[in-house]
């Protein structure tokens, strides 16, 4: 078996997260939600697309409990902006960068990366291409 990327990531959100999301990853992130099937009753979720190949899909729930324990760290997202320009992206936008570093190993290699919180609680790190 060869895998060539991730294709979705499942996330719950509370049952009224659609806005919350919206606000955080298309208003501030610069992604896309992707909500007509989840609005037609079609799918119970809605998508933020990262790219052509890849979404997150978030799952409003009445159970929804925001992050207590450490079995889940983050989803690392790559982005085509040097981290500079990302950190001035978040901070125009009024995001709180919680982490920085400088040359974290993922799976293409070393690049800058910034870490920050969406709105449920979740840790997004925000990788530059390597």
């Amino acid at each position: 078996m060869q895998a060539s990327h991730i294709d979705h990531v499942n996330l719950n959100v509370p049952a009224d997260g659609k806005q919350p999301a919206r606000e955080f990853y298309e208003q501030k992130l610069g992604f896309t939600i992707e909500d007509d099937l989840y609005e037609a009753g079609e799918k119970p979720f809605f998508d933020v697309r990262l790219s052509a190949t890849g979404v997150v899909h978030l799952w409003p729930t009445d159970d929804f409990e925001p992050q207590a324990a450490v079995n889940y760290d983050h989803l690392c997202i790559v982005v085509e902006e040097d981290i500079e320009t990302v950190k001035s992206q978040l901070t125009e936008a009024g995001v709180d960068i919680e982490k920085e570093l400088d040359s974290p190993l993922g799976a293409t290699g070393v690049a800058g990366a910034v870490y920050v919180r969406d709105p449920f609680g979740y840790r997004v790190e925000l990788k530059s291409r390597v």
